[in-house]
């Protein structure tokens, strides 16, 4: 066969391929006529386990890759110092306690003292108004009244004073009890483990972190739209994602966030056209009862693309029926060794 020959007929099979994939982008856009795309990547919030107070790492309990649930413990901070303070404190409330009954029972004497000297005074009164007494009987009486009576009324003072004292020292160890339990760092959702960020032994400062989570029932694709899209796409809009490292599966999600001002387009982003400069940000979100279930194979920083229903009127696709892999088959959607696992956020 001559050279000729054989060049002419790649040349036909090159033209054929050609013809086709034509053809079937020619039948992918058809298809499609209805609905909008954009690439974007998954992304995942991120939640810090971080100590409220400076003090030790006595222990870290979880791994990185660990799935933890909403109040599970992290990591134990040192308390023994803490600890041996609230005991201090709680000695100091017993005897404020004790002060108040002192001071209570220093009321019935100062009320007794005031009674007698109440009696007293009339006798001292009526043995004058008889002849029977000096006048002078009934003065030094009426003294002796009257410091009974500041008596009580400082015995009644010192009560209330006892009273303060007990509630603060109750405050202290309350306060003691509280920084206590905020020793132990629960995870305020439930997620996996990131990054573990210390070991036991280590000294953080306030506000150190010890671990970060990935917040799993909080999985999203932000992509961006020009206007002529953005207008038309309402909130809880149908939406499907597809991820480069797994195209054969199709995963159902909605539109939870459309930006209300329009911003530069990222550079990371691909647009149809270089006019479109001006895109607003909409968030396509991940259903959490279908996160709950395919937890495992949650990853952020997926590459892939989201179609959007822009018209009411158009039907999905039999492509983007939504199409999951089995809960059980974990290897499905794992994500390559380049991918970054971490946020996506540019």
């Amino acid at each position: 066969m001559r050279l000729s020959s054989i060049l002419f007929i790649l040349a036909l099979i090159g033209g054929a391929a050609a013809g086709y994939v034509f053809w079937q982008e020619r039948q992918s856009e058809a298809a499609l006529q209805g609905f909008a795309v954009a690439n974007g990547r998954i992304e995942v919030e991120r939640v810090a386990v971080a100590t409220k107070y400076a003090a030790r790492v006595a222990a870290m309990l979880v791994d990185e890759g660990d799935i933890v649930a909403k109040g599970d413990v992290v990591a134990e901070m040192d308390t023994a110092e803490l600890k041996a303070n609230l005991a201090e404190a709680q000695a100091n409330e017993r005897q404020a306690q004790e002060a108040i009954g002192q001071a209570q029972a220093e009321i019935g004497i100062r009320q007794a003292d005031l009674l007698l000297a109440e009696i007293e005074l009339k006798r001292a009164i009526t043995l004058e108004k008889k002849n029977a007494g000096p006048v002078a009987e009934v003065e030094r009486r009426k003294a002796q009244r009257d410091v009974a009576v500041a008596a009580l009324k400082g015995a009644e003072a010192g009560v209330e004073n006892a009273k303060a004292a007990a509630l603060a020292a109750a405050a202290r160890v309350e306060r003691l009890q509280t920084v206590i339990a905020d020793m132990t760092l629960r995870a305020p959702t439930d997620g996996r483990v990131e990054y573990r960020l210390v070991k036991t032994g280590e000294v953080l400062a306030a506000g150190g972190q010890v671990a970060t989570l990935l917040d799993l029932a909080d999985v999203h694709m932000v992509v961006f739209f020009p206007t002529a899209v953005a207008g038309r796409v309402g909130l809880d809009s149908e939406a499907r994602i597809v991820l480069d490292a797994a195209p054969e599966f199709v995963i159902p999600a909605k539109v939870s966030f459309v930006a209300a001002e329009a911003q530069f387009t990222p550079k990371f982003v691909e647009t149809k056209t270089e006019r479109d400069k001006l895109t607003y940000r909409i968030k396509v979100e991940i259903d959490h009862d279908l996160l709950v279930k395919y937890r495992d194979y949650v990853k952020a920083g997926l590459t892939g693309n989201a179609y959007l229903k822009v018209d009411a009127a158009a039907t999905w696709p039999d492509f983007l029926a939504p199409n999951l892999p089995p809960p059980s088959n974990r290897a499905s959607l794992a994500a390559p060794a380049d991918v970054a696992q971490g946020s996506a956020n540019p």
